[in-house]
């Protein structure tokens, strides 16, 4: 068993890579990166949301993902607000990223399938339920607008 769990999480570690660098490659043209996608996409998904309510979803730590957000913001993906405390920031995408994100969404959905493609369809839905157990009970998954 031991062997099995060192294959595998070794399996899930290079898939994430090779699906990371295929979306590295197909947000280029966006001059986007899949780090500053994952927040794009965070935004798209659940609108706006205070800083710490990113890192806290994304489960990355805050630094990173304040320097992304930094980097999102000087090229016009975001715009950030004060919230209720002067600490606390809130973070939307621009009038700008919300024309483009259906666009940048459409070409991730062709890297999934090109990934996905030797999958059946109640593969795919198998692995997506698989890869949510994994570490539920260690981590509690986070319902972001619920803390």
């Amino acid at each position: 068993m031991r062997l099995l769990n060192k294959l595998l999480f070794h399996e899930i570690h290079q898939k994430s890579r090779l699906s990371i660098k295929e979306v590295n490659d197909a947000l280029k043209e966006f001059d986007l990166y899949s780090s500053q996608w994952s927040i794009l996409f965070c935004l798209k998904q659940f609108g706006s949301m205070t800083q710490k309510e990113i890192w806290q979803y994304l489960n990355v730590e805050a630094p990173t993902v304040t320097r992304t957000i930094v980097r999102l913001e000087e090229s016009g993906w975001i715009n950030r607000r004060e919230g209720t405390d002067k600490r606390e920031k809130i973070v939307q995408l621009s009038s700008s990223a919300e024309k483009k994100v259906p666009e940048i969404e459409k070409r991730i959905r062709r890297v999934e399938e090109n990934l996905l493609s030797k999958l059946s369809d109640e593969e795919q839905n198998q692995l997506i339920h698989l890869l949510k157990k994994i570490g539920l009970e260690s981590t509690e998954e986070k319902d972001v607008k619920n803390g």
